[in-house]
């Protein structure tokens, strides 16, 4: 485990992203409304302003730039991020609910996560972004949702409640419908709550722990394989980066623990597996 030298510390680092086209991680501070790029080649680290809270970035398929989750909805931006454009807001908005996490899939569509944003309402909810921007709700009644995640087939969706410190299991059709919820993992008292999520090349979950001070591995059973110790207890997402998909980093949050020094640093791992590549936005 290594602590990625940079400036300053997240108040809530969120959405690892790798991306094969710049040869970079990209990932966001969702409170400090900055978006954060380390270029692998030289562990070089440059950031932008975000206009609103940000809570994830994903790259488009066919077009420069990202498409990334504000508060106000969904927006595309180019690569300098100097401008957003808001394309979809979601059903019936409020203030206090803003995106929290998402992840795209091989048809182009984005399954994102909502909040309100003290958490304490379970005014989330879980949604799909189509190409052609239209947003509808999948689920709700979430507190926090969180670290949507696809199995490799692309026919389970994993997405979590934090707030209730669960992992639910979707079936996934062909139209990105999904049915079937059920409970993958309970988390107990002494692991924290789960947040962000990703699958590697075998098939199995990384699921970070946010005050559990941890990133975890199971398999498709929800059975626990081995857990990753780090030192800052706010641990938030993690994403498989590098030319071979086999460089592991993780974000965390300083906020509310800010007497721990690597609390918001962004850590590297080496697991020894490798991570799937990620889909891109075809919107």
């Amino acid at each position: 485990m290594r602590v990625i030298a940079r400036p300053g510390r997240d108040i809530l680092g969120e959405g690892p992203l790798w991306s094969a086209r710049q040869k970079a991680l990209f990932w966001v501070d969702i409170k400090g409304r900055r978006i954060h790029r380390l270029t692998l080649d030289d562990e070089r680290v440059t950031s932008w302003p975000a206009p609103e809270m940000i809570g994830w970035l994903i790259e488009r398929k066919d077009e420069d730039g990202f498409v990334v989750g504000l508060q106000s909805g969904f927006a595309l931006t180019g690569s300098d991020f100097r401008d957003f454009d808001l394309i979809a807001r979601l059903p019936d908005p409020r203030s206090d609910v803003r995106l929290n996490d998402a992840k795209a899939t091989s048809d182009g569509s984005i399954y994102a996560g909502s909040m309100e944003l003290s958490g304490r309402e379970a005014l989330g909810g879980l949604y799909r972004l189509s190409p052609d921007h239209r947003v509808a709700c999948l689920d709700r009644g979430y507190g926090v949702a969180n670290g949507p995640a696809l199995s490799l087939d692309e026919r389970t969706l994993y997405h979590t409640d934090s707030v209730l410190g669960r992992i639910y299991a979707f079936s996934r059709e062909a139209d990105g419908s999904l049915h079937d919820r059920r409970l993958f993992r309970q988390f107990e008292a002494g692991d924290g709550a789960p947040d962000g999520m990703t699958v590697d090349a075998e098939d199995c979950l990384w699921v970070a722990h946010w005050d559990g001070g941890r990133l975890s591995r199971f398999d498709r059973d929800g059975t626990l394989i081995c857990a990753h110790p780090l030192p800052a207890s706010r641990i938030t997402s993690c994403a498989f980066a590098g030319e071979d998909l086999d460089r592991l980093f993780v974000t965390s949050a300083s906020e509310g623990r800010e007497d721990e020094p690597h609390a918001g640093a962004l850590f590297e791992l080496d697991v020894g597996v490798r991570g799937a590549p990620p889909h891109l936005f075809a919107g």
